[in-house]
């Protein structure tokens, strides 16, 4: 069926969580999730092809919603060679790679240069959810858009921000890629298309919205046929309480719009379990409510997210409406760097953390002799030395001028921003003159 996943992708349903995984009680909590090393959710279930999946009283609906909780296994090219069954070549495999240990030692390095003074406000790191943006933003073209979060700086990467545009942006200097006047929540690019980071839980999703609205305009009205741009939407577990994410799921089923809401579960909203904030933790189901497929994946596997970001992108481009993709996956760090990270359990923490997207990646192309380690400590190494090389560059960079306060401020900033002799007001030495104190 031309609006669903192609039949060879299509998976099993999931089963409920566990009653006991939405249990209050701490204890009980953890000793069932971790007592069964497979307790992830996109871990435990073998691909079988079966009748798609219509949730109840659905029976009405035309169109199949699938959720998926394992890739394909099998997947068959049209040749016999002995690469048949595997999901990527040797030249995907180290592009996966390159991408995932770019984001993660990235995010390192801004927590030296945090602890170090360089950076200030808040700063949220992406550590463990690199398959994720890894898998879906390498598939986009340079003309799609993203929308992002607060934990922005490795979705900038991934659609090819430049590494010193996203430190120097972090260090709050002029060559960063809003000029130093963002900061580490509000990565943007009109380059690249980055549409940027949003501070504030839910407002990016309609901001993508309209992003993929225009994509679908210039194509139905305006007739250019080429244009066949797709938005993916960045968020959180969080965000899917808020009521931005509901009305626009409606909007983008409504108009078929070609975007991918993606959900990255890292099953905690700052210090809120996931499993205690919400009365129905399987978020992917509400895709289904509003007539879009709704799709569950382990955020750990870079190689299942990227199957499954394939179909999404696919049934986008092609004019079939949206996809929501609940990735879920875990953040080996606090909520930002300053948190301590005190309220999860140390059990679950190591859980994850054996389940390091980065090395399972690693894994699989040497079991399948994509790569040798000498090609893999290549990638190491010239990561390592363009961190530094950002580092450096953002660190010699000049701060903003005063002037630069109040641009992309005010539509007219006369009055406020620019006194009677036109000149800005902030560059008057008695501008802030009593505010010292404050």
């Amino acid at each position: 069926m031309a609006t669903s996943f192609s039949a060879t992708k299509l998976l099993q349903p999931l089963p409920p969580l566990n009653s006991s995984a939405r249990s209050t009680d701490k204890n009980t909590l953890m000793s069932n999730q971790f007592k069964d090393s497979s307790f992830f959710l996109g871990s435990t279930h073998k691909l079988s092809l079966k009748k798609p999946f219509l949730p109840p009283h659905s029976q009405r609906r035309s169109k199949p919603v699938f959720a998926v909780s394992e890739v394909v296994k099998d997947k068959k090219l049209k040749n016999d060679s002995s690469l048949s069954n595997l999901l990527i070549t040797k030249e995907e495999g180290l592009e996966l790679y390159e991408d995932m240990v770019l984001g993660r030692a990235f995010e390192d390095m801004c927590a030296q240069m945090y602890y170090r003074g360089k950076m200030f406000g808040f700063v949220h790191l992406y550590n463990g959810q690199e398959a994720v943006s890894t898998g879906f933003i390498k598939l986009l073209k340079k003309e799609d858009s993203v929308v992002s979060t607060y934990r922005d700086h490795v979705h900038a990467l991934s659609k090819g921000v430049p590494a010193r545009q996203v430190m120097s942006e972090l260090f709050g200097k002029t060559t960063g890629c809003c000029r130093g006047q963002g900061g580490s929540m509000h990565m943007f690019s009109k380059e690249h298309n980055v549409l940027g980071g949003f501070a504030f839980i839910g407002e990016g999703i309609p901001v993508a919205t309209g992003a993929a609205f225009t994509s679908k305009y210039k194509r139905e009205v305006l007739k250019e046929a080429d244009c066949d741009h797709v938005t993916m939407a960045f968020f959180g577990d969080g965000t899917c309480n808020n009521g931005q994410f509901f009305e626009c799921l409606n909007m983008a089923a409504l108009w078929k719009l070609p975007i991918i809401f993606v959900v990255e579960n890292n099953l905690w909203a700052i210090g809120m379990s996931h499993l205690r904030a919400t009365s129905d933790p399987e978020i992917w189901k509400k895709g289904p409510a509003f007539g879009m497929p709704g799709v569950h994946v382990d955020g750990m596997d870079v190689l299942k997210v990227r199957e499954v970001a394939k179909e999404a992108v696919a049934r986008a481009r092609r004019g079939d409406g949206p996809t929501l993709v609940e990735c879920e996956t875990y953040r080996f760090r606090g909520h930002s760097l300053a948190d301590p990270d005190e309220l999860r359990d140390p059990a679950e923490k190591n859980h994850y953390a054996a389940r390091d997207p980065i090395s399972a990646l690693k894994k699989y192309m040497f079991e399948n002799n994509l790569v040798n380690e000498a090609e893999l400590k290549a990638i190491d190494k010239r990561i390592d030395e363009l961190v530094e090389d950002a580092v450096e560059f953002a660190d010699e960079s000049p701060h903003p001028v005063r002037s630069q306060l109040l641009e992309n401020v005010f539509a007219d900033p006369r009055g406020f921003g620019i006194g009677p002799d036109g000149r800005y007001r902030c560059e008057d030495p008695k501008f802030t003159e009593g505010t010292a104190h404050v």
